[in-house]
């Protein structure tokens, strides 16, 4: 029961934040467009990223909604987590120029080093919930959704 509730908290934090995520570049989707054609990737990269990264984010809410799809979900989240934590560290490493961040909402607010922690705490949160899901004896199909 215990592993249960780590799981669904964890779940509950990266469904909360992919959406703030998604939803505040798409709300302020001019903006967010403007910040990733500053980014230090080709042209096609970059526009190429204004529409996938929002819908991948939405699209791994929906995977962790479903009791189906919550492991796909989780390794989602975690290689996104990774993916972005990983930028990151380049930023803060040295390897781009100044760098401004694509992010949406509050997060944007962020210096690179807060932005760092708060990345490395949803990877966390998404490999804790995945970690959990494959020690949870009754399985992902025996119970109800949260």
């Amino acid at each position: 029961m215990k592993k249960q509730f780590i799981i669904d908290a964890a779940v509950l934090l990266l469904l909360t934040m992919f959406l703030y995520a998604s939803f505040s570049k798409l709300f302020d989707f001019a903006g967010f467009q403007r910040a990733m054609h500053k980014q230090p990737f080709p042209a096609w990269i970059s526009s190429l990223l204004v529409y996938f990264v929002p819908a991948v984010e939405i699209g791994i809410c929906v995977l962790l909604l479903r009791e189906r799809t919550r492991k796909t979900g989780l390794w989602a989240a975690a290689l996104l987590m990774l993916l972005f934590t990983a930028y990151i560290a380049a930023i803060l490493l040295g390897f781009f120029k100044k760098i401004p961040c694509s992010c949406g909402g509050i997060i944007n607010r962020l210096g690179w080093g807060q932005h760092l922690i708060f990345n490395i705490a949803f990877l966390l949160f998404a490999t804790a919930g995945l970690f959990l899901q494959y020690k949870t004896k009754e399985g992902i199909n025996n119970r109800k959704p949260f």
